[in-house]
């Protein structure tokens, strides 16, 4: 009989069982392109993009965990072709700063000292762009560029950002100060190309189409949400989690699904779920609904024990995301 367990818990006993191990399921490719192409777009979130494509703000995108809002930024750069999403992910020590560009002013300095000469045009070798300083460059169609979980920057974040979407410009400060001597200097982008830089300065040509996220941890001061466009995106409906579903399992599966789906909605209206737990739950279903030991198959002949594990294996799939312990 084969087993649907891959680790056996005996590592006294090595096996190549890892050569069992079915496909992944498509949200952990790291396909952004099918991440895009399965994202399920509503009138409302359609009509704020299309708004913020217009008037050049950014996207303010507010909801729970799982709602797709990092998804709605792969969408537009897939549908519209506008290249790779540049990413910039927000932690509490996030400066603007970081966000623009980085210098590595000690290593310069050490190759220098190795060489035994000045090595100051060549410093464009020791800047990188960020992701924001890398959507600001000048371009015919706009940048996507996501700047995700927002609300947990530092309290100064928000503001210091307030002037870059105004102008849609920066400067390389370093660059600037010897511009007379060396006027353009080339260097590496946040997606691992070259630019050149001149006079130390970037202004945007064509406003980056922004998505910031935000999980609702903190409030903006009005001045920063007023340059932005905010879009609050509810929880999926049974409809729309059936969508999903078959977005990216299949409608073959839907049958099989749907008391998983139904368990999900329950638990949904008592805490905190994200919609990719319930994929989860349902691709253990149907990836290993064709052995004989799985947890997710339903007993046939009243094993009640074999019952109780089909449930505590989905409610561990859909534990709480709010949850400090236990299920």
């Amino acid at each position: 009989m084969t087993s649907w367990k891959i680790f056996q818990g005996k590592p006294e006993n090595p096996h190549n069982g890892i050569t069992r191990l079915p496909d992944p399921p498509n949200w952990r490719r790291f396909n952004t392109e099918r991440r895009s192409a399965t994202y399920q777009a509503r009138g409302e979130e359609i009509e704020l993009v299309n708004a913020a494509l217009y008037l050049r703000r950014p996207l303010l995108v507010t909801g729970k965990p799982g709602t797709g809002k990092t998804s709605l930024a792969y969408a537009v750069a897939q549908e519209l072709q506008l290249g790779d999403v540049l990413r910039w992910n927000i932690t509490t020590r996030s400066t603007l700063q970081q966000g623009l560009y980085s210098y590595d002013a000690i290593g310069r300095l050490q190759d220098a000292k190795g060489s035994g000469q000045d090595n100051l045009g060549e410093i464009g070798k020791y800047i990188k762009l960020g992701a924001l300083g890398t959507a600001l460059l000048p371009s015919q169609k706009p940048r996507v560029l996501l700047i995700d979980e927002i609300d947990k920057s530092d309290i100064d974040l928000p503001n210091d950002l307030l002037n870059i979407f105004e102008e849609g410009q920066y400067e390389i400060p370093e660059l600037g100060r010897i511009a007379d001597v060396f006027p353009e200097i080339t260097v590496q982008t946040n997606n691992n190309q070259t630019t050149t830089i001149t006079q130390g300065k970037v202004q945007c040509q064509a406003f980056p189409f922004i998505v910031l996220t935000s999980n609702g941890e903190r409030e903006f001061p009005p001045a920063f949400l007023r340059r932005c466009l905010r879009l609050d995106l509810r929880e999926p409906t049974p409809q729309e989690l059936a969508a999903i579903v078959k977005a990216h399992l299949g409608s073959d599966i839907i049958e099989k699904a749907q008391p998983i789906i139904e368990k999900f909605i329950q638990r949904r209206n008592q805490g905190d779920l994200a919609t990719d737990q319930l994929l989860n739950a349902i691709y253990m279903l149907t990836t290993t609904d064709n052995t004989d030991d799985s947890p997710m198959v339903d007993s046939h002949n009243r094993d009640n024990q074999k019952d109780d594990r089909k449930v505590q294996l989905i409610e561990r799939l859909l534990q709480y995301l709010n949850a400090t312990g236990g299920i």
